[in-house]
């Protein structure tokens, strides 16, 4: 890889053995170990889950977590990123998340290159799987989950059309479907 990213520091017109570049294509070649880690699955996060009521309080209204996510495009190799909000609505006799590790899975996710549209249903369908509990032959599936993601992508940005805004996508699961639950998320999420 140290290779390839020296032909790229020529192939833009530079001279790789110039000092301020020395060493800059092995710090590439780790950085891109580090940005793009969602591609080893041994650094999947474990979703940390609960049931629900094991402390005997049984909790079965919206729950949601916010923050922030970093991607790259897989058009132009170029990030996007922006804020997230992650919600669900555990079953009684379901699941409760760790939040955190809503977190780390999100960063998981956006690890790669990708689109935000497949990241947040990647997300979404990662969480889901997680947290739903089998027992015997039965799977007990959270009421329902939802991911928002609003990016700002410097592809539009910074070359191409140069124009500032924000991409917003939704991926609604179970009961967010329905009209009045996707309505109070939306709402409490503004």
């Amino acid at each position: 890889m140290e290779e390839l990213i020296k032909n790229i520091i020529v192939g833009i017109g530079e001279d790789p053995d110039r000092i301020g570049l020395k060493g800059t294509p092995e710090r590439v070649a780790r950085m891109y170990k580090e940005i793009f880690r969602g591609y080893d699955e041994s650094q999947k996060p474990k979703m940390t889950i609960f049931p629900n009521g094991q402390d005997g309080i049984f909790y079965d209204e919206m729950i949601i977590d916010t923050g922030k996510f970093y991607s790259h495009c897989e058009h132009h190799m170029v990030p996007f990123f922006g804020d997230y909000w992650f919600a669900y609505i555990p079953a009684k006799n379901g699941n409760l998340i760790g939040l955190s590790k809503v977190a780390r899975m999100v960063d998981f996710c956006a690890a790669k290159l990708q689109i935000q549209e497949r990241l947040g249903q990647e997300i979404l369908d990662e969480i889901w799987k997680s947290v739903c509990l089998k027992d015997e032959d039965i799977i007990y599936y959270p009421s329902g989950m939802a991911v928002v993601l609003q990016g700002q992508h410097l592809c539009k940005t910074m070359r191409g059309v140069k124009k500032e805004g924000v991409m917003i996508t939704s991926h609604l699961k179970g009961c967010f479907t329905k009209k009045s639950v996707k309505k109070e998320f939306l709402n409490l999420i503004k």
